[in-house]
């Protein structure tokens, strides 16, 4: 019996009725799957989203919302099985589920990692310190993110049904922000059974995930400058969208990555037995057959030294003649179809315009002999080489995509040549290199990096640990300018931004450190009477404050901490030379000294709550101290947030000594480790 697909809308599954649509397989034609969105209401989903999902999103921390992200992950890599034999009648190989459903899984871990270690135990985040607004200090700016109080409308392409769904939505649910999710039709069966697995997970507040399976409808006509709108796919829909009145009138954010000619670029030092030249053969091939060659990132355009092109043709010939085509269940077939007649014959109608200005030199687009699948009921196309032989003066190699198993090699004379023809995709997601010569390398990025979102130099000493030129990596930018849609995703917290308002707040350093929950110069900081690192977590409270004694540091304290340490250089022991220097008065004592003495002042000798001490931020000498100074210390809490493990909080110590004049000789930040008193509570995944 053919599935029907459900929307998932306001916490309860939606089975259509009326107006289905077939979903056929790729491999065999059979319908897989019928969806409509007919009697959905998508206005009640936007309003469900806003009202409930994002308050409960909003309730929660960085923290516990990272943790959900990761018991996510947790929870559709033990059923992933399931995901890839769904999978396979989209075309998708075992190679290709890996990049889809693994790659979507691991992003969810990575926004679940970074969410822990990078961003505060709060719901809104301090960018950058405090801006100084007056004469007198009393008067300041900073700048906050909090989230944005609408819904992410997330509208994904066919050729990623889970990646594409999950790498858009980790960063959403981090920052706060609840999700409707939108997949393309052709494979929407495979983004409704990953939907479906969240959802019985039960981990996301309710209003958090919400699905449309089908049509949009008038989902857009819905949103307000509080929401966003994210789109992977071609440049026609994405100019569709962006140009929707409702988007651009009520200056909806919008995020697309679409279209993009991505090219690989082959070093003239790179000749026929060099490493390089054999990375750059097997990339360009894996790029050209993995998915099909059905990815925004895949190598569209080779370009390649003339006096290597022969070389380059015969080895890419040699290597595409292996590949074997067919039912994408079997061990033995390394590519599968198309995701669907539609898109074979769209790939089929871009090689016939590739080759008005470009010749085939190998395959046949227009036939397919698929290793057990029937060649006239599948989406089957074999890989399709062209070569165009003068590519500065042509245009179509630059211009139309084919989407599918289909590059076209370009000769080029000079470096500056090949930066021109990559210059003539108008912008794409990713470009590679291939050389070994740090001169070529440094002209082709530096010459081809404003048209691109990322840029791949592959060499052989990274080669064995490179992933490759078509995978986005969660911690780095996806996304390119100009063709490719001028949006940004992923990038680590950069993407969690996108969905987070950045607002200057101004007042008073005690109004500004209350609200930001960090201490901040020129605020109360209370001198304890009990010192600091006595006090566990919890009785530890932001600007709470130790000044120490003072101490003295003498011509033979400098000599000594100069003969144990090893540090012997001439500011410390040679009188005339110190003088020379225009920064010093004469001999003075080390910055490790400084700092070490510093310690010594305030450090409490005995156990206590203090768990330990983990490092120094923004550390900065500021001024000397000369042999007969007296340095003392004053050391605030700046700010403390829930430690990984509920045993003990993380606290950072604005620390700023001073000489006996009052004058601030260093300033750093104190980064320790205290035992909590009360254990933290587990988190609570489902609401």
């Amino acid at each position: 019996m053919t599935k029907i697909l459900n929307s998932y809308a306001l916490d309860r599954w939606f089975v259509p009725q009326e107006g289905l649509t077939d979903i056929p397989s790729a491999v065999d034609g059979r319908v897989v799957a019928r969806t409509s969105t007919r009697g959905l209401d998508l206005a009640a989903m936007v309003r469900h989203a806003r009202e409930v999902g994002g308050p409960a999103l909003r309730a929660l921390t960085f923290h516990e919302r990272a943790d959900m992200l990761k018991a996510l992950a947790a929870h559709l890599g033990a059923h992933k099985e399931a995901l890839y034999a769904l999978a396979a009648d989209t075309g998708a190989t075992k190679r290709d589920n890996f990049i889809d459903i693994d790659g979507g899984i691991g992003t969810l871990f990575a926004y679940a990692s970074r969410g822990r270690r990078e961003l505060p135990g709060e719901r809104f985040v301090v960018e950058g310190g405090p801006e100084g607004l007056s004469k007198g200090g009393s008067f300041i700016g900073l700048h906050i993110l909090t989230p944005l109080r609408g819904v992410a409308v997330h509208v994904n392409a066919f050729n990623f049904p889970c990646w594409g769904l999950l790498e858009k939505l980790a960063p959403a649910i981090l920052a706060g922000v609840p999700v409707i999710t939108k997949p393309a039709t052709a494979t929407a069966y495979v983004a409704e059974a990953v939907v479906r697995l969240i959802v019985e997970a039960n981990i996301l507040p309710k209003g958090a995930l919400q699905l449309v399976c089908g049509s949009a409808g008038d989902l857009l006509d819905h949103l307000t400058g509080q929401d966003v709108l994210s789109f992977t796919g071609s440049a026609q829909t994405s100019q569709l969208l962006r140009d929707h009145p409702v988007v651009s009138r009520n200056a909806v954010r919008f995020i697309a990555e679409r279209d993009s000619l991505n090219a690989a670029v082959l070093g003239p030092d790179a000749s026929e037995g060099a490493p390089e030249f054999d990375l750059f053969i097997k990339e360009v091939v894996r790029e050209m057959t993995v998915k099909a060659g059905q990815k925004c990132t895949a190598i569209r355009r080779i370009i390649v030294p003339r006096a290597q092109e022969s070389a380059v043709i015969a080895a890419l010939k040699a290597q595409l003649a292996k590949i074997t085509l067919g039912d994408p269940r079997r061990d033995d077939v390394r590519m599968g179809p198309l995701a669907s007649l539609a898109q074979r014959d769209a790939a089929r109608a871009a090689v016939a315009q590739i080759a008005q200005e470009a010749e085939i030199v190998f395959g046949d687009p227009d036939a397919a002999e698929p290793i057990g699948a029937d060649a006239r009921a599948g989406a089957f196309m074999a890989p399709v080489l062209l070569r165009c032989a003068r590519p500065l003066a042509a245009v179509t190699p630059h211009a139309v995509e084919a989407f599918g198993p289909v590059a076209t090699v370009m000769a080029y004379d000079r470096l500056d040549d090949a930066v021109a023809l990559v210059a003539k995709g108008e912008g794409s997601l990713v470009a590679s290199v291939f050389t070994y010569d740090p001169q070529v390398a440094d002209t082709l990025v530096f010459g081809i990096a404003a048209h691109h979102g990322r840029l791949l130099v592959l060499d052989r000493d990274c080669a064995g640990e490179s992933t490759g030129h078509g995978s986005p990596m969660p911690g780095l930018v996806h996304g390119g300018p100009g063709r490719a849609g001028g949006g940004e995703e992923m990038g680590g917290l950069r993407g969690v931004f996108h969905y987070m308002q950045r607002t200057a707040l101004e007042g008073s350093p005690a109004r500004l450190s209350a609200l930001s929950r960090t201490w901040l110069s020129g605020a109360p900081a209370p001198v304890t009477a009990e010192h600091p690192f006595k006090r566990d977590y919890e009785a530890l409270h932001v600007g709470d404050t130790v000044e120490t004694a003072s101490r003295v540091i003498s011509l033979d304290d400098i000599e000594h901490f100069a003969h144990f340490t090893g540090d012997t250089f001439y500011a410390h022991m040679d009188e005339a030379a110190a003088k020379a220097n225009p920064f010093f008065p004469g001999r003075v004592a080390h910055g490790y000294l400084i700092l070490s003495f510093a310690a010594g002042l305030f450090v409490d000798p005995a156990p206590g709550p203090l768990l330990a001490n983990y490092g120094l931020d923004t550390l900065r000498f500021l001024k000397p101290v000369s042999p007969g100074d007296a340095i003392r210390v004053r050391l605030t809490v700046k700010h403390k947030q829930p430690g990984r493990r509920p045993e003990y909080g993380e606290v950072r110590w604005d620390a700023e000594v001073f000489n006996q004049n009052g004058e601030t000789v260093a300033r750093y930040e104190l980064l320790t480790m205290s035992a909590r008193a009360v254990k933290e509570a587990p988190v609570r995944l489902a609401v």
